[in-house]
């Protein structure tokens, strides 16, 4: 499920949902190529985990990484999105690209 923001979210949500747009594996190749393509996924809010980076919210990325919910994008992943060319959202977080396939 998607977490949601109620009508009271951050300036800092609301600039980054305005940043984060459709993309296609093509553009993000470069971005995985330097290791810093974060693959978010898909039952969080790409949004939300973009803004705790932002923000330095160790503790909540830490818990999302070990949990595997956000990870580096690996060989593997970039070779099934490069064969498949899914549906990609990206938001830059210098110096991360986060990414989230949606279905």
């Amino acid at each position: 499920m998607m977490t949601s923001h109620d009508a009271s979210q951050s300036p800092l949500y609301a600039k980054l949902l305005g940043e984060t747009a459709r993309i296609g594996w093509s553009e993000l190749e470069r971005f995985f190529a330097r290791g810093i393509l974060l693959r978010v996924a898909r039952d969080l809010d790409l949004v939300s985990v973009a803004e705790a980076i932002a923000n330095d919210d160790t503790t909540q990325v830490a818990q999302w990484l070990s949990a595997g919910l956000v990870e580096r994008v690996q060989s593997q992943t970039a070779a099934d999105f490069a064969a498949r060319d899914p549906e990609l959202w990206a938001v830059v977080v210098s110096p991360w690209v986060c990414v989230q396939e949606r279905s």
